[in-house]
């Protein structure tokens, strides 16, 4: 039987005029979790110190971090893990992390104060909305958007959040020379990631001309237990970094 990985058949990303936001269509699911005693914690004892509301609107990031860094933002980081290690192992980097779900947040931020961590925030918003409504033009050296849900029904692909208009929005909050980085492990939607990188505009593609569109998983991006268990079974995945050159 075929991996249904390689079996979606796409009908493109919408066109660079559609709208960023439509009614009603969210790139994402809230799903009810049971909350664990540390998630819980980290929600309610840690979040007043380490969490972000769109609420507080624009965010000035060096009075934020108390300090002039560089800047990684993650869109959905699950439960945590790969950006808990990069926070804790780039102490010299200020990381911003979204993600919808409680109990990804809760773990997240329990384990941020465990460690220590006093380079990590955290939203518990629509990313888009972070996007538009806090964070300044400019500000981000790299943004990370790994394993997104990859929405494999056809009549679903409109929820895939990426898309050209947030691929510009993306591009307006990078730094000149700062990345996007995504990954996925759904043939199908690095596909679809490749063709909007490859007609945005102001992007330029760092996979080298034999591996593009992708490149080989950098040695930084922390490899989750949720990908080496894909490994073992034979799943393939795809990393693409584009760097903002305009």
């Amino acid at each position: 039987m075929s991996d249904p990985r390689h079996d979606d058949k796409t009908t493109g990303p919408e066109g660079p005029e559609a709208p960023l936001h439509r009614r009603g269509i969210k790139s994402y699911v809230l799903r009810a979790g049971r909350m664990t005693q540390a998630q819980t914690r980290g929600l309610e004892e840690v979040w007043p110190r380490l969490g972000l509301t769109l609420a507080e609107g624009r965010q000035d990031l060096d009075a934020l971090f108390g300090r002039r860094a560089p800047r990684v933002l993650e869109i959905g980081f699950g439960m945590g893990a790969s950006l808990v290690e990069q926070a804790e192992r780039h102490p010299d980097t200020d990381f911003i992390g979204i993600e919808v779900h409680a109990p990804g947040v809760g773990k997240l931020l329990d384990e941020a104060d465990k460690r220590g961590l006093t380079n990590l925030r955290v939203y518990r918003e629509d990313a888009l909305a972070v996007l538009e409504q806090c964070l300044p033009e400019a500000s981000l050296d790299t943004l990370q958007l790994f394993f997104p849900d990859p929405w494999p029904k056809k009549k679903h692909h409109k929820r895939r959040i990426v898309q050209y208009a947030f691929v510009e929005l993306v591009r307006s909050r990078l730094t000149l020379g700062g990345t996007l980085h995504m990954a996925t492990d759904w043939q199908a939607y690095a596909e679809w990631m490749a063709e909007v990188m490859q007609e945005a505009p102001g992007f330029a593609n760092t996979a080298d001309p034999e591996t593009a569109p992708y490149v080989p998983r950098p040695e930084f991006r922390p490899l989750t237990k949720f990908e080496a268990r894909g490994e073992r079974l034979g799943h393939g995945v795809w990393d693409l970094i584009f760097r903002r050159d305009d």
